[in-house]
């Protein structure tokens, strides 16, 4: 089994031939190879490219082969998995593996992630194991649940009292996703006071106990900071602006949520002023915003310049939303719309296409646009458009293109074979 095997991964000398020499064949001959004696640098670069569980039947060859399973550069990367076999049909990091690398390889973990499936059990697991990370200083944590959100069925407490003890112990993290958990603004600060030079990405969407005061703590002092993401009730001029500042690296990739929790929900605006700050300080960096709001909510939104790239609808979005697009998002690069209704989107197109100079990938799901004005679109946008997914029942044909003939067209435009997405029928 593979407790057993683990087990077996800290065997004694005599377990192996003397001095860890080869031993005589079965045959009489003496091997001609004395693959215990590899140097360890050969060892670890091959012990690199196999699975765990493969190398843990390795370290049971002799004793330079264990020796090498336990080298540190093997275990500065490390993903446990925490799953409950009643509730999850995803594998598990073993326990035994689990005390084992508590016991001996923490001070070598560097670059950590766990993920966890939708039971409170296995959260509670994640936390136990971060509480006892005691002697590593990790570069990069990463927390995933993999089903619903289960961190966040834990005491608030407990989870951040285990968090905080990796703050405080790792002075050089630089990426950190804590997305859809407990996080809060005095534990913020405890991150800010030991990693403010190193942070360098910090993903912390759908976390409710966190203030825009408290993600303005992390701006003002994190200067190295390049990738954010967070929810939208979290943003604000403020930030903006910290994240402007002079003393400010340039930031590269800032993702936005706008999720509605309730029908109706209203949303705060942000100003022009602020966001033209942060393309003049960060002229490259790419602005990604899912929307998950229904159509009476979107009134606060796209009615000045929004320099976003990478522009999501997961929910129905309107014509009049997708005509302010057209002209409000000059730095468009993808636009995907997941449904609008039954009103063509012909014009929103063409507008897109006239003002969008930059976009190269579109997908449109329940939606619906004339055969003519798609072919237009695809032909003022020309050959940039390196994606281009649309469902076959997107298009309505018209006087002038039907749907056994668009992909010629399109085709034509684009300097490449296209077809339109198909529907599965099963």
């Amino acid at each position: 089994s593979v407790a057993m095997l683990l087990s077996r991964c800290d065997l004694s000398d005599s377990c192996y031939g003397v001095g860890g020499k080869a031993v005589q064949g079965s045959f009489g001959l003496d091997a001609t190879a004395e693959w215990g004696c590899l140097p360890q640098e050969i060892l670890l670069q091959i012990f690199q490219y196999l699975p765990l569980l493969d190398r843990a039947f390795a370290s049971q060859v002799c004793k330079g082969w264990n020796q090498a399973f336990h080298m540190p550069e093997l275990w500065r990367c490390f993903e446990f998995e925490l799953n409950q076999p009643a509730s999850s049909y995803l594998k598990a990091t073993h326990p035994d593996l689990i005390k084992q690398i508590i016991t001996r390889h923490s001070n070598h973990l560097q670059y950590v992630s766990f993920k966890v499936d939708s039971s409170t059990e296995s959260a509670e697991a994640a936390c136990d194991i971060l509480s006892q990370l005691v002697n590593c200083s990790l570069k990069t944590l990463g927390l995933i649940s993999t089903a619903r959100p289960s961190f966040m069925e834990l005491p608030k407490s407990h989870f951040i009292s285990a968090l905080t003890v990796v703050f405080v112990n790792s002075k050089s993290l630089s990426s950190l996703k804590i997305d859809d958990t407990p996080v809060d603004d005095p534990s913020l600060k405890v991150l800010v006071a030991n990693n403010s030079d190193t942070l360098k990405l910090l993903k912390m969407s759908s976390c409710p106990h966190v203030s825009p005061a408290g993600i303005l703590c992390v701006a003002d002092q994190c200067h190295g900071l390049r990738e954010l993401a967070l929810n939208y009730h979290l943003l604000s001029d403020d930030l903006l602006l910290a994240l402007s500042s002079e003393r400010h690296v340039h930031l590269e990739h800032l993702r936005i949520d706008v999720v509605s929790e309730n029908p109706g929900q209203q949303f705060h605006t942000i100003k022009k002023s602020s966001w033209e700050a942060m393309v003049r300080h960060s002229p490259k960096f790419n602005l990604v915003m899912y929307f998950f709001l229904y159509e009476d909510e979107f009134g606060p939104f796209f009615r000045d310049d929004v320099p976003v790239t990478h522009l999501y609808f997961g929910r129905s979005v309107s014509k009049e939303v997708l005509g302010r697009v057209g002209l409000t998002c000059a730095r468009l690069v993808e636009l995907v719309v997941c449904a609008n209704g039954l009103r063509p989107l012909d014009e929103e197109l063409i507008r897109i296409a006239e003002r969008c100079q930059h976009l190269s990938a579109i997908g449109l799901g329940e939606c619906e646009v004339s055969c003519s004005a798609f072919v237009e679109f695809v032909r003022m946008c020309g050959r940039r458009l390196s994606q281009l997914s649309i469902m076959e029942e997107v298009l309505v044909p018209d006087h002038k293109y039907g749907l056994d003939d668009i992909h010629w067209e399109v085709s034509k435009h684009l300097g490449r074979v296209w077809f339109p997405d198909m529907m599965p029928t099963w």
